[in-house]
């Protein structure tokens, strides 16, 4: 199926997607390591079943380093050994954040505590900005139906010059 609207032609979704790219800037330009912000992205993007932000966060992460075996792991996190608790702490909040719906709390006392230990006040409103964003992106591409697939490193940032 082809996407159902295209955001990156029309004129007001184009000055939206600058903003909110904007508003990712600021996540991006914070002292939360690079590799969480797309292990989060990423994580929350196979929750919501967003094709078109999977494929972008892989992309991203691998081009920055990211190694194919926890890019492969993310989905079974808890399952895993290759992950830092640091980055075990971030990847829970991006479950719980995102599945806000399946518990009555949203996110628990006990993944709190875990984000706190192993990050300071900026990481942690970077982690919550960047939960928040991740999710409001997949519903924009699920809605209209993007599918990953095509996405190149980088053409995202350039598409918003």
């Amino acid at each position: 199926m082809d996407a159902r609207f295209n955001l990156f032609e029309n004129e007001t979704a184009a000055k939206f997607a600058k903003r909110f790219a904007n508003a990712g800037l600021v996540i991006q330009q914070s002292s939360l390591p690079n590799s969480t912000q797309e292990l989060v992205s990423l994580r929350a993007s196979q929750i919501n079943g967003c094709g078109w932000c999977i494929d972008m966060h892989t992309k991203e992460a691998a081009a920055a380093g990211e190694t194919a075996l926890r890019l492969n792991l993310v989905a079974a996190w808890r399952e895993s050994t290759v992950f830092t608790e640091a980055e075990r702490a971030a990847l829970a909040l991006a479950e719980e954040g995102t599945r806000l719906a399946d518990a009555h709390e949203g996110v628990s006392d006990e993944t709190w505590a875990a984000v706190r230990k192993h990050y300071d006040d900026d990481q942690v409103a970077s982690l919550v900005a960047l939960v928040a964003l991740i999710n409001a992106a997949n519903r924009l591409a699920v809605i209209v139906h993007l599918k990953g697939g095509s996405y190149e490193p980088g053409m995202f940032a350039a598409s918003l010059d």
